[in-house]
């Protein structure tokens, strides 16, 4: 088990920030981050108004728990050393409050971004992984350009409803949970989900969707499933396994 595993000795804010580092740097290894752009923030456990985030400026690939701050809706830096960039305040931090969601990741991710260009950015649920996301993306169709002011959080935050995921036209995406793991995991699965739709797409033949009948079948909750519930920490615990040998120091 990796020595970073969810520990329920550690200071909750603590496992956060370890967690939130480990998040950033897993981006890089699947190649879903932009650089020191996009942002993802975490609820500090025992508040509703405050934020973790890596401060601007710093790559994801250098993330450490002990470089996380905690800002507010206003933009303020709380604790920690740094700044939040701006459209992570307007966008996050009114989402975060509006939907009571604890985790928020916003990430321009090659496959995605090449999927959300097309005129048709709808998922086709045509494969098994595909068909456990129907019914949990909302989709914003109409692009209006940076984020800098937190009426565009708001706008977000009123289209998540009991979606998981917004896809935003021309734009990103955005994960909007109660678990760092599992933000992690969908954030994962959707990149791979996405590259096999548009290679799907690139034959020029018609996509098969799977019926709606096996669509819930799919997602409904099965009793024989020895690790119903778990496997979003089950994979966060092994990525951070994989961190450990090829990208130590997220817990420093």
């Amino acid at each position: 088990m990796s020595i970073h595993a969810i520990d329920s000795n550690i200071d909750p804010v603590a496992q956060a920030k370890i967690d939130l580092a480990a998040s950033l740097r897993l981006a890089v290894f699947h190649e879903l981050e932009e650089g020191i752009d996009n942002h993802f923030t975490v609820t500090v456990p025992g508040y509703d108004n405050r934020y973790l985030v890596l401060p601007f400026g710093l790559h994801w690939s250098e993330a450490r728990a002990s470089d996380m701050i905690v800002f507010n809706e206003a933009g303020e830096t709380l604790e920690g050393d740094g700044d939040v960039e701006l459209s992570a305040q307007c966008i996050h931090a009114p989402i975060h409050r509006i939907s009571g969601r604890r985790v928020v990741f916003h990430t321009h991710q090659n496959w995605a971004l090449a999927l959300n260009m097309l005129e048709d950015n709808r998922l086709i649920p045509a494969c098994q992984t595909s068909a456990f996301f129907a019914g949990q993306i909302a989709y914003d169709d109409h692009y209006s350009g940076t984020a800098d002011t937190l009426q565009e959080g708001a706008r977000l935050a009123g289209l998540i409803g009991n979606h998981s995921v917004v896809f935003l036209r021309n734009h990103g995406i955005l994960v909007a949970v109660d678990s760092i793991a599992r933000a992690s995991r969908m954030l994962y699965m959707l990149e791979r989900v996405w590259r096999g739709q548009i290679r799907a797409m690139s034959t020029g033949q018609k996509l098969l969707p799977i019926s709606q009948s096996v669509i819930e079948q799919v997602q409904a909750p099965d009793a024989k499933d020895r690790h119903q519930g778990r496997r979003d920490d089950l994979f966060f615990d092994a990525m951070k396994r994989v961190l450990d040998r090829e990208m130590p120091g997220y817990a420093d």
